[in-house]
Order: structure tokens, then sequence, then C-alpha cells
């Protein structure tokens, strides 16, 4: 298995790049988001990638994150998702579209990709909503829980913005607001849900404000 491709581009296609590791070709495919982030012709570059075998061909998928190239394999496992509409999914949404359209059940989201209809969407949705969370989480770096479950939600959130990685990304702030969601009984599925509402309504929130509103969106209706 192939799991990583660092070299220089030598050139690029439409769907694909080569990159030259040490005079050794490699063809890379890659979503239109992942072409617009590479760098010019020439220049390093550094991909995360999947290999797909096939009894007459290989062919090697190039990402920029884990979180991405995970997605990739999540949802080739879906019957009806090969790897052309898996990266058209990828490449109309991004990891994180895909992250919350899941976790929310929005499969309108998911069927605005080239190639996948109403019915494929919903299949996407449906198989891979419990796996949501766990690709989310890889979003950011968690700490590793210590000590006894936290006894209120204040603390919760004051252990959450202690361990925060140092660059406050979103996707640090994601998984840690899942962590803490978790430590405080929650369920992957329901937690996962409430912090992709969270996010969709306020791309920019911190880890305590995004527990805060998952917390109201989890909370009993009436």
């Amino acid at each position: 298995m192939i799991g990583k491709i660092a070299g220089r581009i030598d050139y690029r296609g439409a769907d694909h790049v080569l990159i030259d590791v040490r005079g050794v070709g490699y063809i890379v495919y890659v979503t239109d988001r992942v072409m617009a982030a590479l760098p010019r012709n020439g220049e390093a570059v550094a991909l995360f990638t999947d290999l797909l075998v096939r009894e007459d061909n290989l062919q090697l998928f190039g990402f920029t994150t884990l979180v991405e190239k995970e997605w990739h394999r999540l949802l080739m496992s879906v019957q009806g998702i090969g790897a052309k509409a898996s990266m058209a999914i990828l490449g109309a949404l991004g990891a994180d579209g895909v992250s919350k359209a899941i976790a929310l059940g929005d499969w309108s989201a998911v069927a605005v990709a080239k190639g996948v209809g109403p019915k494929t969407a919903q299949r996407v949705v449906n198989e891979l909503k419990d796996k949501a969370h766990a690709v989310m989480a890889m979003g950011g770096t968690l700490a590793e829980a210590q000590g006894e479950v936290a006894a209120d939600v204040d603390a919760v959130i004051e252990t959450s913005v202690v361990q925060a990685t140092p660059s406050g990304s979103a996707g640090a702030a994601q998984s840690e607001a899942l962590s803490a969601l978790g430590n405080l009984g929650y369920g992957p599925g329901e937690a996962a849900s409430a912090v992709a509402q969270a996010m969709n309504d306020a791309p920019n929130a911190d880890t305590p404000a995004l527990i805060r509103t998952a917390l109201k969106l989890l909370a009993p209706k009436g």
C-alpha cells in the first residue's frame, strides 16, 4: 500500500498530477479542490494517497489531509460509490462539507456531486451516519483522556480550552467539542450531529462556543 507520496510536480492534467519521486514518476488522481491547492509545477508537494487495485489497472488517489483520505475510503465502502463518485463528492463538498452533510443527514448536499443521484446520496448518508463522528474527530488532535469524567458542563469546557491545540483550528475545536460531549454522556451519533449543526451555524466558533451551542441543540425540547 502506498500511503503517501512526496516529491516534485512534473505536470498536471485535468484530474491528475505526475509527481517525480527521485526519478520515478507517479500519476496521482486528485479532486478539483486538491488541484487548486497544489503548488506550481517543479515545486515540492506531499500528498496522502490511497491505492486502488484492479485486475487491469492500479490507480493512486491523492489527498491533502488524512481526513479527506479516510472519507474517500468510507465513501467507497457504500454500494454504488466508486472512486470516481467518491472524488466527485469530495470535490464538491470538501472533507468538512462531507462530515457535516452526513452528520446532519443532509443527503441533498451529497447529491450535488456530479454523477450522484438522490437515491445514492440517501444511501451514503444512511450507511455512514454512525461513522461520521470518528472521521470528524480526526480534524484536530484529541488530548488523551485523563482522570474521571467531568461532573458538569463548565468543567468539561474548561478542560477542552486548556487542552486545545495551539493552532486553534476549526478541526481542533470540532474534535475537542466531540470529546467533551462524549465525556458528558452523549452518544457519538447525536454528538456528531449537534457539533456539525453548531459549526454550520458558526463556522469560526471556538471550542467553548461549539460545546454550548451543541448542548442547546441536544437539550430536550418542550
